[in-house]
């Protein structure tokens, strides 16, 4: 005879239902009082997450100060007290409750345009979006809005739920109108799964059961959708990234790397590669609070171990090698700007993606967009609640993927530095990667001095008299072992021995000190000749000659280092080589390495090189020695001297 089953027991069954059910996170959004919380409170009310004692509550609180006696489901979330009493949603109030099938988080997130940044925070980890349409004012502003952040923030699925159909008469005309207007939107926000529904939130029809009074529709009913759509299918298991939270060292015997699986699949044994060193190594366990596994998926928090010591901390990432995110200090985004303080381009933010934190500029403000119409509008420093596409450039590398692939690796945000707060939420955007796009600078942005910068008591005019000489600066460009070096060190000493004063600037100076920390992207290129530029200049103002050697194959380029220093002081000389020249005279193995595709965008080889027009100064490598050159420069310099 079997013992009776206690209330334990009972209780034990229901918490392992509970924790095998899949979780679901869903977002409502749309415009004020297209009855969002009221849909909520319904859907709780219908599937019986509401406690007897709460329904009674509601019920008392809805009968005050209105002659209805009609529940008011809103008010189970509307919690704040500025929310009850202007009827609108301002914060975003989260609701847990669970189906036969599975568990739910629902957001509620505001519909004022005032709070489109509290949606954003709202929506930014939903699997599935309902959009609310009141069915006797159709398609408002705020709906497009909410749509094309719930697209921008890649949510996959969307319910468009029109609303309050039981005040049109359960027209179907109306419900067709209303689809077909939005539909035509739509079709420019590329929403993978996209459905409509007439509902009733207030008496419930189509919410958790299909309602008789519509029987033109022959969808399911809201709970169905909710409990069928396949979001399973939404998460990267390809690609295994796994940023390291934390070091675990409970004593001398164990190093466990504990972080958040992202996206991918994690196996004991798997060979995997640590981001930024590249180093391998194999998996040796993986184990979370409830033991140890053979294998592991998002969004599991684990600890792992390796089969070898490595130097790994917060930051790092663990990925499988030949499946690599982009590495990059320079990236784009779509960003939502949540402060009230606006963009400031002068201001070096804290960005955080995944679990590294390093400082940025945003560079450029590409343009902003018309949530209402998607157009794109002018670029300007973005303000609280608007939306735009910006360039940032990091202090340091940022491991990333687009956001549309992996929402996890492709997000960030911004920390304002002196206030904390979070200013920003970032949408990483597929674009080419920076090397390959034409760089610039900015060579516009205001000094971050606002002093006046002074004058020296000693004039350009008066160094040059005394040195004998006029200072200019030689920009020699030309492609990798073109002999660009060569010449400028050899013209330096001509020039000494000629009782002048000269100095070579070249990428090995300036890469080994000023430029010591930047990447070899295009913004880095771009931010490293800058800096050659203004250094050229400064020593110009001393008088000196500056002798420049740099690849610089991009003509804007060499048009915006000749701003800086000063069209009437700087010369182009253009170090002509073809690349098999270069290659035959090539001691670094770049060439080399570039023929067996290890090294990419190697200017003439595998990415372009813009050769000067009108060079005040041509060097045909094929044809000139290292000496006949450096002659051929000194008679340019003599003519000039001489005017």
């Amino acid at each position: 005879m079997s013992e009776p089953k206690t209330h334990s027991d009972e209780l034990t069954r229901f918490l392992a239902e509970e924790g095998e059910k899949e979780l679901v996170r869903i977002s409502t959004a749309g415009s004020v009082d297209d009855g969002k919380s009221t849909l909520i409170g319904r859907l709780l009310h219908d599937t019986q997450n509401i406690y007897e004692d709460q329904l009674h509550a509601l019920a008392d609180e809805s009968a005050r100060g209105s002659a209805s006696r009609q529940v008011d489901w809103a008010l189970l979330t509307d919690g704040l007290k500025a929310e009850r009493e202007q009827g609108i949603t301002i914060d975003v109030a989260y609701r847990y409750f669970s189906s036969h099938r599975r568990k739910f988080i629902l957001a509620d997130t505001p519909g004022h345009e005032q709070y489109t940044r509290n949606m954003a925070t709202g929506a930014s980890t939903a699997d599935l979006a309902i959009v609310l349409v009141d069915a006797r004012k159709g398609l408002r502003r705020q709906s497009k809005r909410h749509a094309f952040i719930a697209a921008l923030l890649g949510i996959p699925h969307m319910v468009v739920a029109v609303n309050k159909m039981d005040l049109v008469g359960y027209d179907e005309a109306v419900f067709e109108r209303i689809r077909d207007e939005f539909s035509t939107f739509a079709t420019r926000l590329g929403i993978p799964d996209l459905r409509f529904l007439p509902i009733s939130a207030l008496v419930g029809d189509n919410v958790v059961a299909t309602s008789d009074r519509m029987p033109w529709y022959r969808g399911e009913p809201l709970l169905q959708i909710m409990e069928s759509v396949f979001v399973a299918g939404d998460r990267n298991l390809v690609d295994l990234r796994l940023p390291v939270q934390y070091v675990n060292r409970p004593h001398q015997d164990f190093r466990g790397y504990c972080g958040q699986m992202v996206s991918g699949i994690l196996r004991k044994g798997s060979k995997i590669e640590v981001l930024p060193s590249g180093k391998q190594a194999h998996v040796a366990s993986i184990t979370t609070y409830d033991g140890e596994l053979d294998e592991a998926a998002p969004p599991m928090s684990i600890t792992v171990t390796l089969d070898r010591e490595l130097d790994i901390g917060r930051g790092d990432m663990l990925i499988h090698p030949h499946n690599r995110p982009t590495v990059n200090r320079h990236l784009e985004a779509m960003m939502v700007w949540m402060d009230e303080m606006p963009l400031d381009p002068e201001t070096r933010y804290l960005v955080k993606q995944t679990t590294r934190t390093t400082t940025a500029l945003i560079s450029e403000v590409r343009y902003r967009v018309d949530v209402d119409n998607l157009t794109r509008q002018e670029a300007a420093p973005l303000q609280v609640n608007e939306i735009g596409r910006v360039v940032l450039l990091a202090q340091e590398d940022l491991y990333f993927d687009a956001y549309h692939k992996n929402r996890g690796t492709g997000s960030l945000i911004l920390i304002h530095p002196l206030t904390h707060r979070t200013v920003a939420a970032g949408m990483i955007i597929d674009r080419q990667p920076s090397d390959q796009l034409p760089a610039s600078m900015d060579v516009t942005r205001a000094p971050i001095s606002r002093r006046p910068m002074r004058q020296g008591r000693v004039t350009r005019d008066e160094v040059a008299r005394r040195l004998d000489q006029r200072p200019r600066t030689l920009w020699l460009t030309g492609l990798v072992s073109s002999g660009k070096s060569e010449i400028a060190y050899a013209l330096e000493r001509k020039l000494f021995e000629r009782g002048k004063l000269a100095t070579v600037l070249d990428g090995g100076k300036m890469r080994r000190g000023l430029s010591r920390e930047l990447g070899f992207g295009s913004a880095g290129v771009a931010e490293n000749l800058r800096r050659a530029a203004e250094t050229a200049r400064l020593f110009n103002e001393a008088g000196l000659i500056a002798i420049c050697s740099f690849v610089s194959p991009v003509a804007k380029l060499r048009e915006q280092v000749s701003e800086i220093v000063g069209p009437d002081q700087f010369s182009v000389v253009h170090v002509d080589a073809t690349p098999a020249h270069c290659e035959a005279r090539d001691e670094t193995g770049l060439y080399r390495q570039a023929r067996e595709g290890l090294v990419q965008n190697l200017a003439g080889w595998n990415s372009p090189y813009e050769a000067p027009d009108e060079p005040d100064v041509y060097l045909d490598m094929t044809q000139l020695s290292i000496d006949a050159c450096v002659e051929k420069i000194l008679e340019f310099l003599e003519r000039t001297q001489a005017d």
